[in-house]
């Protein structure tokens, strides 16, 4: 945050949906005050099955944004009602492998949209490069008051593509953190988005 980050993305995965186990509410209430005592913003992205079980418990633990999986429940348009209910924003993720499609029966009731451009469970993957089209595919189909995020892959190879056809959140995990100066890596990649 130091070097100027203001949106932390947690992911939270349960073994099931993702077979990786991660973090839960616990640790967005414990980084809570650190980031948004510095103005910054929490996006939790729920890769579990049935999110909308979980939705409250992160919106209290100080989630701003929380996004969920189509393909984790049956009931995404109930689990997005009520991310928003909780007073977070409310996103859609979608897979590699899902029809960017899968959107359009929700893109009137999110704030934003995540592009996955890996596929989710493991950090340190390559971006996918059909990636772009589907970003640009998202772009046109979304809402203008819709935000394009991507997940996967985003580096200094990767994110001029990204931000080429529409993605306007980027989220970066081992581009940052696997670099021995991390502030300079974000600062690296943010100065590409200026």
């Amino acid at each position: 945050m130091d070097a100027g980050a203001r949106v932390i993305h947690v992911d939270v995965m349960d073994g099931h949906f993702v077979p990786p186990i991660t973090i839960g509410p616990l640790i967005v209430d414990a980084i809570r005050d650190l980031v948004k005592g510095r103005g910054g913003t929490i996006d939790v992205h729920l890769m579990i099955e049935r999110p909308e079980r979980h939705v409250e418990g992160f919106a209290k633990a100080g989630a701003d944004v929380i996004t969920i999986h189509p393909e984790s429940t049956p009931n995404i348009h109930y689990g997005l009602k009520l991310i928003r209910e909780l007073g977070c924003k409310a996103g859609v993720v979608i897979n590699p492998g899902t029809p960017v499609i899968a959107v359009e029966p929700v893109a009137e009731i999110i704030d934003l949209c995540l592009c996955m451009s890996v596929n989710p469970g493991w950090g340190g993957q390559r971006y996918i490069p059909s990636s772009t089209a589907r970003l640009a595919a998202l772009r046109g189909l979304l809402p203008d008051g819709v935000v394009l995020e991507v997940d996967g892959g985003i580096s200094l190879e990767t994110i001029d593509e990204a931000r080429d056809a529409g993605a306007q959140l980027f989220v970066a995990g081992s581009s940052i953190f696997g670099a021995e100066d991390v502030a300079e890596a974000y600062r690296a990649l943010a100065a590409r988005l200026a």
